[in-house]
């Protein structure tokens, strides 16, 4: 089971960016499935996106929620065991925890992930 770390949350005001990092150990980065999950408060945890194993631009290699679509972008570099996520144009209402999530199966990994960081906390203001 891969032991998941995220970086990269803070503060930033709507129209900002931020670029979330997570770094995975534990010899599974190489064939996990990798994505992000989502909780706000006073909500349920939501997916945002994910990322294949080979990751990068081809079609079907990445996945996004409704929600953030067109304004992040998930990608990897397998060589640093690192997942990031590149958040655009935040908005208020994208505040909350965001899990580092991995599971060796990209179909599970939507939905019930095996792995999850701690969460780093974002905050866009208005």
């Amino acid at each position: 089971q891969a032991q998941l770390v995220e970086s990269g949350g803070g503060f930033v005001q709507a129209g900002g960016s931020l670029r979330l990092a997570c770094v995975a150990s534990g010899n599974t980065f190489s064939s996990d499935a990798m994505g992000w999950f989502r909780q706000a408060p006073g909500k349920e945890r939501e997916f945002v996106a994910a990322v294949s194993l080979t990751g990068g631009s081809k079609p079907g290699s990445s996945k996004y929620g409704d929600s953030v679509k067109g304004r992040f972008t998930i990608s990897r570099d397998n060589a640093k065991s690192t997942v990031y996520l590149q958040m655009n144009s935040l908005k208020p209402e994208d505040t909350g925890v965001y899990y580092c999530v991995a599971d060796p199966n990209p179909l599970i990994l939507l939905t019930t992930p095996r792995s999850w960081g701690p969460g780093t906390r974002v905050t866009v203001s208005a």
